[in-house]
This record gives structure tokens, C-alpha cells and sequence, in this order.
């Protein structure tokens, strides 16, 4: 089955509207816009290629766009569960899972970049388990596994 990613970009953005509106958080357009370039493929992307991005983008207002203002956007994205920030890569996924708190983890494609949110309860208990055992405190958890996707293993590298 072909993935539709114009209904994945749909979905991400009507999702955003929900949960902003009932947090009475104001989704303004440019952070709505960061959202929809952060979702544009299944790829990190890292903060100077989206300020690339929208610099790219017609008008005066896309233009004026600086690095600090990007960053509030993402701020604001990642304060309200929209994104994730993937410490590695030093960039920013979509969430798909906004509605609800988590930590994530994700598998990273070392040949084409896609980078997919896995949800694993058995890991998250492994994990507090094994913090729990050396008496320490999880402030926040994100796993990153890197390897080959399904379609780059059956491809030349």
C-alpha cells in the first residue's frame, strides 16, 4: 500500500489545531508553517534548512524571517508535544502522537534519513527499571536506534 503522505501533513496540522485550541495555545501561521516543513517527509530537518525553507517562500514577511524566530517556533512546537528534537541529529521530527505526554524513541535510517517514532511500553518499563535499580532519577528519555530501513536494504549502498 502507497503512503499518502498529503493526508499525513493533513492529519499532523488538524491535529495541531485541536490540541491548541483546547490548551489555548495559539497556533500562529509561521509556527503552523514550521510544523508543515517539519513534516514534509519522514526526515529530520534541522532548524537553518527550515529558516532556508521559509526564506525561499514568496512574500516579504517569509524573507524577514531570522534564526531566533525560528527557534520560538520550535520552542513553542516542542512545548506542546508537536515535534521531537532528536539530540543526535541535532534536528526535529513530527510527532505523530502530540495528544498525549511521552518520551520517544525512534529508528533512523542511516542511508535515506527517514526517521520513524516507535512506542515501546516493554522498553519505557526496561528502562525505568534499570534506573530504578542504580538509584537514579529519568528526567526525560529518548532512545535513537540507527540502522537501514526495509526499502534502503534491498537497494545498493
Amino acid at each position: 500500500m502507497d503512503h499518502d503522505h498529503g493526508l499525513c501533513i493533513d492529519s499532523a496540522l488538524a491535529r495541531a489545531d485541536g490540541l491548541c485550541d483546547r490548551r489555548g495555545a495559539r497556533l500562529t501561521a509561521l509556527r503552523r508553517r514550521v510544523l508543515e516543513l517539519v513534516w514534509q517527509d519522514h526526515t529530520a530537518v534541522k532548524a537553518y534548512d527550515l529558516l532556508r525553507q521559509l526564506g525561499e517562500q514568496p512574500g516579504a514577511a517569509s524573507a524577514s524571517v531570522k534564526p531566533p524566530t525560528v527557534y520560538r517556533a520550535l520552542d513553542f512546537l516542542l512545548a506542546h508535544g508537536l515535534i521531537h528534537r532528536l539530540e543526535s541529529l541535532n534536528a526535529y521530527v513530527g510527532c505523530p502522537h502530540p495528544d498525549r505526554a511521552h518520551d520517544g524513541s525512534f529508528l533512523i535510517c542511516e542511508r535515506c534519513g527517514k526517521v520513524r517514532e516507535v512506542g515501546s511500553e516493554a522498553l519505557d518499563s526496561l528502562l525505568d527499571e534499570a534506573a530504578t535499580d542504580h538509584d537514579f532519577t529519568l528526567r526525560a528519555r529518548t532512545v535513537e536506534l540507527r540502522g537501514i530501513c526495509r526499502p534502503c536494504q534491498g537497494r545498493p549502498s
